[in-house]
């Protein structure tokens, strides 16, 4: 179980530029089969940077967007297999209405919690999703 970035798409000038030396944190652009927009990836690995308050720690997380729609299923699978492990469970979560916050209308995240990620996620029962077949 391990958190990683694809160096290969980080985001190295501008305003939210870092450099490998951000390790698991900073802006991705990851291209995607339509070649129109890369998926803006912004991604934290848990560790506080400098400046952060103590509270936003412990989740790991990626922010998913593009400029005029939502990514779909697949584009946040291609994200989840290049900066966790096939074997992680990560969760894209619907929290309380009264803690929505909405910075982008195109954007989706995908967590991790650092607390838990062994033992793993709890995750409900395969056969809820559909018949189990060998």
């Amino acid at each position: 179980m391990t958190f990683r970035v694809p160096n290969q798409f980080r985001v190295r000038t501008g305003r939210l530029a870092t450099d490998d030396d951000a390790g698991n944190y900073g802006l991705f652009f990851v291209p995607t089969r339509e070649r129109i927009s890369p998926l803006r990836c912004l991604a934290h690995d848990g560790h506080l940077q400098p400046g952060e308050a103590e509270h936003l720690g412990g989740w790991e997380h990626v922010s998913v967007s593009l400029p005029h729609r939502c990514p779909t299923w697949a584009e946040m699978d291609l994200v989840k297999s290049l900066f966790w492990s096939d074997d992680d469970a990560v969760m894209q979560l619907h929290p309380p209405r009264s803690t929505w916050v909405n910075l982008h209308p195109h954007c989706l995240h995908l967590w991790r919690p650092m607390a838990i990620a062994i033992p793993p996620i709890p995750l409900p029962p395969i056969e809820l999703v559909g018949p189990v077949t060998g």
